[in-house]
């Protein structure tokens, strides 16, 4: 095998913790490796760059789901780019509707700051009237 490593070692050379590389094989991310004579864990090199692929694509903000779907694709010898954009798409407008939302809530609570700032603490009704409806 080349490029023999125990988890630790692969969890060292691609800076993802032995949990995280035992987790992702649980979840069908990582196939089960070969194993020592002794039963330990024993990893190749392509292990070791599948790892770095998840991480990678995992810091671009694609779920496991999609990250799956990619590798998938890969294992059955086909060009996952496309499915890679796919997901790329998906996720960035995922992520523009989660900054709208985000947006408005920032604009919510600088009207309630500025509520708050001019509100009396000892005229507070209810539970507070900061976040209490005016009308």
């Amino acid at each position: 095998m080349v490029g023999s490593m125990k988890i630790g070692e692969l969890a060292k050379r691609t800076t993802v913790t032995t949990k995280t590389i035992r987790y992702w094989e649980g979840e069908g991310l990582l196939p089960a490796p070969a194993r020592t004579a002794s039963g330990y864990r024993d990893y190749d090199d392509v292990a070791a760059e599948r790892v770095k692929f998840i991480r990678r694509s995992q810091t671009a903000g694609l779920t496991l789901a999609q990250i799956r779907q990619i590798l998938e694709v890969a294992d059955d010898g086909q060009a996952p780019c496309e499915h890679v954009a796919s997901a790329v798409a998906e996720r960035l407008t995922e992520v523009d509707g989660r900054i709208r939302e985000l947006r408005a809530t920032r604009d919510h609570l600088r009207s309630l700051a500025a509520r708050a700032a001019e509100q009396d603490p000892q005229a507070c009704e209810g539970f507070c009237s900061i976040i209490e409806p005016r009308g």
